[in-house]
């Protein structure tokens, strides 16, 4: 397996107008984004280029991209295009997409008929920076270099000498081959791309109106992706493209599958320059957008300032006494967390996909939040404290200007997988501070989610990537209020939506206590407790039951994206009441261990991501202990298959962030960690807390591969009597000190 960290002497391969470059790496040195990036199940990543939570990702293109394959496959070994792309992960759709492609030889347009050979040999990979060597059927080889801003990139393509040399332009790619079933009334097909060569202003603009989660979402009549592409070498030669009709000496394109070219001769090793503006408010924004991000043609500029947004925004978390491949996989898992949500607006001006206009004020998009509420939207709370208050707002506007707080949003809503976990976002950062954004609002907004059934919400089934019938939501809500559950045979995954809407709840819940809304409180946290109507005693497990109250049900059907065992603990909200249901510390710890030994445990699936750590809860924290160690050094890896599972956002990276540091968010609302065990000697943690800047310092004494428990822990000093630790205390900053043993040791804590 290739295992990749950046050597000094490539990096200064990068800098070419650079005279002197430090020897001693930086933290944005060690990130890979090669990690991730195989086919489906080991990532679901792109090496994309740009700055933290770019609205725009740039990356070459191995692959058509579609609902289920990202652009870049690491499988792969030709390349079609370098994409501007807004594909989140492998499971969603890309929208508003444009690329770019070098070419020598006669003029090929189709992606299959102007791929080019490469190896990852020849293939540079950094957060900042990308470049790679392609070659063609005929032996000619072209250079391809991508750096970028926010929303802008920059190209270089350094050519070989040739009388026929081109760029070839993709404005959108609407073709029903590359659906694989998930556009099944084709509405998606009507849609068409304009694209527009300038021989004025020496550019190619146009708009893509293309969402490949089209028929997941409502109609959007105003969407588009606009872009205007610059070049350094004038237009001489050009025409545009639709399908496998070219058009020499066209200016102007409409259609499903078609795009742009211009034709040159080049010398050896010439280097042309390419910059690519993307907006999704209007020609005149994306211009806007360039002129502000990438004023001039100065490539390393671009390349170095990125750089250092990455190594400002990295170095938040330092970690010391590990490896080089550690390192890697450390800092790439933080890169990992820093791309997702997106940023989505301009300036002070964003397009919503909400109600289809354009509004001041700032905007996030992309919010996987069935996965990401876990560990990921916890984590920013230290390492992007100030996006937190933004973030929320930008799920507020979505509220205002669609109805609903949002599910999973690409860029408008689609409905997918289940739960309303904007409210467990929102009161995880409302418990932990956060008031940067209009409570009384976020409050009216979650109170919707668990008190206002959707519309239809007795005749929807709900189904995984059902097409478009207005917001989804709480499926079933009506059934869960007047059961206490929802009935598997009224909706699909039935037992999950019970659980999820009862963490919900909880969350909900707590906002509700802290403004003083009493009877909501009282009402949403006796909701909370619902998941004990699906507590089977007789079986020992989580089961769908029928509108009658009788057990039964399909369980294909009744679970999300798993099992019984995958959903057996999924009660974050109220785990002692869980554990005293089910029969008390030792059964449940002893279920806990037939979920691990039994190879039922799946830890590339987000429902199990809290399990470890409930052994903290049953008086057995060094299999806690264990576990993490287990978990940390199985599920991830400096190569590029180095995730179990598809990342999700940065849901999987922050999982590991939190593990290897020694705490982990289990309930969200509660402002609580489970201690675990640091896996490094020592990591120090800054963040701002208001105004101040403070540092968490986590030692871990005596650590190694033997001593991998943990005898005792202190916080500034003060030895922790249980395993958990509150953040009020945590955001205080100072010590937390892991005394490490090769012996079991615990306390019980119920």
């Amino acid at each position: 397996m290739m295992k990749y960290v950046i050597p000094i002497f490539l990096l200064a391969s990068i800098f070419s107008n650079t005279k002197t470059l430090a020897q001693k790496k930086q933290y944005v040195d060690y990130v890979n984004p090669l990690i991730g990036t195989p086919a489906k199940g080991k990532g679901g990543t792109m090496p994309s280029v740009g700055p933290p939570y770019a609205m725009t990702n740039f990356t070459a293109q191995t692959h058509v991209n579609k609902m289920k394959a990202m652009p870049y496959v690491y499988e792969d070994s030709t390349i079609h295009g370098f994409i501007a792309t807004h594909q989140p992960t492998v499971w969603m759709g890309d929208y508003g997409y444009v690329s770019v492609m070098p070419q020598v030889g006669k003029l090929a347009v189709l992606p299959e008929q102007r791929k080019m050979k490469f190896s990852h040999s020849d293939e540079v990979s950094t957060a900042y920076y990308y470049s790679v060597k392609m070659n063609n059927d005929r032996g000619a080889s072209i250079k391809a270099e991508i750096a970028a801003t926010e929303r802008c990139g920059i190209m270089k393509f350094t050519y070989p000498a040739s009388a026929e040399s081109h760029l070839i332009i993709h404005g959108i790619n609407v073709n029903p081959a590359d659906d694989d079933g998930q556009n099944r009334s084709n509405k998606r097909g009507k849609l068409k791309g304009y694209i527009y060569i300038d021989r004025v202003n020496n550019e190619i603009k146009g708009y893509n109106p293309d969402r490949t989660a089209y028929n997941l979402g409502p109609e959007l009549p105003n969407f588009k992706g606009y872009f205007i592409i610059k070049f350094n070498k004038k237009i001489n030669g050009f025409g545009t493209w639709n399908e496998d009709t070219i058009s020499k000496r066209s200016v102007e394109q409409y259609g499903k599958r078609i795009g742009a070219y211009i034709s040159f001769a080049t010398k050896q090793n010439e280097v042309i320059k390419v910059k690519i503006a993307t907006s999704f408010m209007s020609l005149n924004q994306a211009k806007e957008n360039l002129k502000r991000e990438i004023p001039d043609w100065d490539f390393n500029k671009v390349t170095q300032a990125t750089r250092a947004i990455w190594q400002k925004n990295l170095e938040r978390i330092k970690v010391d006494g590990v490896t080089e491949d550690q390192k890697a996989i450390f800092y790439t898992a933080m890169y990992h967390t820093m791309l997702f949500p997106r940023e989505f607006s301009e300036y002070g001006k964003y397009y919503s996909a909400f109600d289809d206009k354009i509004h001041n004020g700032v905007s996030y998009n992309d919010y996987s939040l069935w996965d990401t509420f876990r560990a990921l939207h916890p984590l920013l709370i230290f390492t992007q404290p100030e996006r937190v208050n933004d973030m929320i707002t930008s799920m507020l506007q979505m509220y205002k200007e669609g109805g609903w707080l949002p599910m999973w949003p690409n860029p408008a809503e689609t409905n997918i997988m289940i739960g309303t976990h904007a409210d467990a976002v929102i009161a995880d950062a409302y418990v932990k501070g956060f008031r940067g954004y209009d409570v009384n609002l976020a409050y009216k907004a979650m109170r919707k989610d668990a008190m206002i059934p959707p519309d239809n919400d007795t005749a929807r089934w709900g189904g995984d990537r059902d097409e478009w019938q207005g917001f989804e939501g709480r499926i079933g809500l009506s059934y869960y209020h007047s059961l206490g559950y929802v009935p598997s045979d009224k909706a699909a995954e039935s037992v999950s939506r019970t659980l999820e809407y009862a963490l919900d709840d909880y969350c909900v819940a707590q906002v509700a206590k802290g403004l003083g809304k009493h009877n909501d409180y009282d009402k949403l946290i006796k909701w909370s407790e619902n998941y004990k109507n699906l507590y089977n005693h007789q079986t020992g497990f989580m089961a769908p039951r029928k509108r009658n109250g009788e057990w039964g049900g399909d369980e294909r059907k009744s679970f999300t994206e798993g099992s019984p065992w995958t959903y057996l603990f999924c009660v974050m909200q109220d785990i002692p009441g869980m554990i005293k249901m089910m029969g008390g510390n030792e059964k449940v710890a002893d279920k806990l261990d037939q979920n691990f030994s039994g190879g039922h445990y799946a830890h590339n699936n987000e429902p199990g991501h809290h399990y470890v750590y409930l052994y903290d809860y049953c008086g057995q924290p060094w299999k806690t202990q264990e576990l993490v160690r287990k978990q940390t050094q199985e599920n991830y890896y400096n190569r590029p298959q180095g995730i179990n599972g598809n990342d999700d956002c940065g849901q999987m990276s922050a999982w590991y962030i939190f593990s290897v540091m020694g705490f982990y968010p289990v309930t969200p609302g509660s402002g609580m960690y489970a201690i675990g065990a640091p896996q490094f000697p020592k990591t120090s943690m800054t963040f701002n807390t208001g105004n101040q800047s403070k540092t968490l310092e986590i030692i871990a004494d005596h650590i190694s591969e033997k001593n991998k428990y943990v005898k005792s822990v202190t916080f500034n000093g003060r030895i922790l009597k249980d395993f958990f630790i509150s953040h009020s205390e945590i955001i205080k900053g100072g010590k937390l000190v892991f005394l490490m043993t090769d012996k079991p040791a615990g306390s019980s804590t119920n």
